[in-house]
């Protein structure tokens, strides 16, 4: 009696039958599953990656991994010419920071520049791109490029723009004063309003990212949703509060967690402007961090606080997505 296996033509010297060809007969191999053609492939690949990934190693990991390193020695000036010369110190440049009263000044200074700058930056760059989407018809291109233009502008011409308006003697703010008839302090020179000062420049310059990205947002709502919301009755108001900020949330993070890690890491304002004084006033993490380590050469010191505003600005991110993340979906 011929078994099941025998009459359905599969005995031991018979090949099965593969789906969609003839019994006996093979599928094709495409070339792309070839292990010679892939392995061809995966070299051309790491070759071609080759210059982003020698210049990766050089200018990026290799410096964060040395400044981690030096953040645990007294890595100084004499040990440029012989840096395995340094002494292993541990976590002594760490516990040194939070004794120090300059680094805590400056780590104040800091939060005070981002509890200040981060809500006006994203308030005014949300206001104005609310006015463009739906205030301005005309010249709309032109606000969006003037609002823009401080964004691309370098430091040194808006550090001269700047120290021309709030010069006590011939700027344009004193001069509006001379005009009303009040005299107008050195804003610069104060220890009260040079931090204030420095944060409304910061603004100014960076509120044109926000506003971009916030009209990009505001763009992208669809009309019918808004349509539907003036159906039901919805003001202004509610339409703006109901509709616009929680499709806006993505937005928002984005918005929230660049600008705050641009603040946190603020330099440039104070160098140009103040070099931190007048008596710190406006030293930050950022620019004490490059006092210490270019001008006094204490470069161990100066990782160890390289890495506690990097752990500061991870935990402020995390943070933020830890409260919002749950809004955007």
């Amino acid at each position: 009696m011929k078994t099941a296996a025998t009459r359905a033509g599969a005995g031991p010297d018979r090949a099965p039958a593969q789906a969609g060809g003839s019994p006996g007969q093979q599928a094709p191999t495409g070339p792309e599953l070839r292990p010679d053609r892939l392995s061809r492939q995966n070299l051309a690949g790491w070759l071609y990656s080759t210059p982003f990934l020698a210049l990766f190693l050089t200018f990026m990991a290799f410096p964060i991994i040395a400044t981690l390193l030096m953040s645990f020695t007294d890595f100084g000036l004499r040990n440029v010419t012989h840096p395995l010369d340094a002494n292993f110190v541990g976590l002594d440049n760490y516990t040194a920071l939070f004794d120090d009263p300059k680094f805590m000044k400056a780590l104040f200074n800091t939060c005070y520049f981002v509890v200040l700058g981060v809500p006006l930056t994203i308030g005014s760059g949300l206001v104005a791109a609310v006015l463009l989407n739906s205030g301005i018809d005309r010249f709309r291109t032109f606000f969006r490029v003037g609002f823009y233009v401080p964004v691309v502008t370098a430091i040194v011409a808006v550090a001269v723009i700047w120290r021309f308006v709030l010069d006590p003697s011939e700027g344009l703010i004193a001069g509006l004063g001379s005009q009303l008839g009040f005299s107008t302090p050195d804003f610069l020179a104060s220890k009260t309003l040079a931090m204030p000062s420095l944060i409304v420049m910061a603004v100014w310059r960076n509120m044109g990212t926000a506003m971009v990205l916030f009209l990009a947002g505001l763009q992208a709502i669809p009309v019918e949703v808004r349509e539907a919301a003036k159906l039901d009755g919805a003001g202004a108001f509610q339409e703006f509060r109901r509709i616009t900020v929680p499709l806006l949330r993505p937005t928002m993070l984005y918005v929230a967690v660049m600008t705050t890690i641009g603040f946190l890491n603020v330099f440039e304002e104070p160098f140009v402007m103040t070099d931190g004084g007048p008596g710190d006033s406006t030293l930050t993490v950022s620019l004490n961090m490059y006092k210490e380590g270019f001008s006094f050469f204490h470069m161990g010191s100066a990782s160890a606080m390289a890495y506690v505003l990097f752990t500061i600005v991870l935990a402020v991110t995390l943070l933020q997505f830890r409260l919002l993340k749950d809004k955007t979906r």
